[in-house]
C-alpha cells in the first residue's frame, strides 16, 4: 500500500491550535499582555489546558503576523513598543497602499464604489469604543476599519497586492491600538469621510495624499514623532 508524504495534523489538535491562537490573540489585541511582555510557552499551555507542542504552534502563527517575537533564546515576547519595525511597517503601508489606491480609483468600477460607500457607512455608524472593551478600539470598530480600507484597495484587481496588505495590517493594528492611546482626540471620523469623497470623486492625488497623511499619523502617535519623517534609531 502506497505511503502518504506526511501525516496530517489531526483535526482535534488542528481546533486546539485554532483556539489556543484565538485566546493569544484577542489577549494581545485587547491589551491584556503590555509591550515587551514574555510570552511563555509552558505557563499557556498550563492556563490553557493543552500540550506545549499546541501552544508553540498557535505562538508561531501570532509571530508570522508580527504580533509576537522570538527571542534569541527560543522563547517568545508581545513586540515592544519601541520596536523599529512599527516605522518600517508604517513606511511600507505609506509606500504600497497610496500606489494601490490609485490603482484601485484608476479600475474600480460601479460595484466598486458602492461597496465603498457600504463599508465607510458601517465604520461610521459602528461605536470606536465600549465600556466592556475598555480603553482601546472596540472589536467591532476594528473590524469595520480593516474592512473600509481594504475596501477602498479592492477595486484594483490585484490579489497578490492586496495580500500584502493583509499582511502589513495585521502587523500594524497592534501599533494601531497603542496609537489610540496617545492619540484620545485624533478625528478618525474626518480622515476616513476624506478618503471616501476623495476615492469615489475618482481624485487620486488628493486621496493619496489623505492616505499617506492617515498612515503617518498613526505611526506618529505609537512614536511621538510629529512629522513623517523615520524614527532614529536609540
Amino acid at each position: 500500500m502506497t505511503q502518504t508524504a506526511h501525516t496530517p495534523t489531526p483535526p482535534a489538535k488542528q481546533m486546539l491550535s485554532e483556539q489556543v491562537y484565538t485566546h493569544l490573540r484577542d489577549a494581545i489585541m485587547g491589551g491584556h499582555h503590555a509591550p515587551g511582555d514574555a510570552l511563555k510557552p509552558q505557563d499557556l499551555a498550563k492556563e490553557q489546558g493543552v500540550s506545549l507542542a499546541v501552544v508553540r504552534e498557535a505562538l508561531v502563527r501570532l509571530v508570522g503576523e508580527g504580533l509576537a517575537d522570538r527571542l534569541p533564546n527560543r522563547g517568545f515576547a508581545v513586540p515592544a513598543i519601541s520596536d523599529r519595525r512599527w516605522q518600517d511597517i508604517a513606511e511600507a503601508r505609506r509606500t504600497i497602499e497610496p500606489v494601490v489606491l490609485r490603482m484601485s480609483i484608476e479600475r474600480g468600477d460601479v460595484d466598486w464604489e458602492a461597496r465603498v460607500r457600504a463599508a465607510h457607512h458601517r465604520l461610521s455608524r459602528t461605536p470606536a469604543y465600549l465600556p466592556d472593551e475598555g480603553a482601546y478600539y472596540s472589536s467591532a470598530w476594528s473590524e469595520a476599519h480593516r474592512v473600509f480600507h481594504r475596501t477602498l484597495l479592492e477595486g484594483c484587481g490585484n490579489d497578490v497586492l492586496l495580500e500584502a496588505f493583509d499582511r502589513t495590517w495585521t502587523a500594524s493594528e497592534l501599533a494601531r491600538r497603542w496609537s489610540a492611546q496617545r492619540q484620545p482626540d485624533r478625528d478618525h471620523v474626518g480622515e476616513h469621510r476624506r478618503l471616501e469623497e476623495a476615492a469615489l470623486a475618482r481624485d487620486a492625488d488628493t486621496a493619496a495624499a489623505v492616505l499617506v497623511q492617515h498612515l503617518t499619523l498613526t505611526a506618529a502617535g505609537l512614536t511621538g514623532c510629529t512629522h513623517p519623517e523615520p524614527t532614529k534609531g536609540t
